[in-house]
């Protein structure tokens, strides 16, 4: 019986996978914050009119704006 070729049968396909790039790994999970009451930095769209309701009463609008959402939790029903 003849000894396989030492040369891949296909050298195109052989050198892709020599150089094929390496997979990225998965990004963690990423778990809520341990400690309660925790502030996270975001980002997030509103309409200019709800903007400028909270700003108006100047420093603090960002605050102002967290009551409000956590009013609208407290007041929310449970499923």
């Amino acid at each position: 019986m003849a000894t396989p070729p030492r040369r891949p049968i296909n050298p195109m396909a052989a050198a892709e996978a020599a150089f094929k790039p390496a997979k990225k790994p998965a990004a963690p999970i990423r778990e809520p914050a341990a400690a309660p009451n925790v502030r996270e930095l975001v980002s997030i769209r509103i309409d200019r009119a709800v903007l400028d309701h909270f700003q108006e009463d100047g420093p603090g609008w960002q605050d102002r704006i967290n009551d409000a959402l956590r009013q609208m939790i407290a007041t929310k029903p449970r499923d």
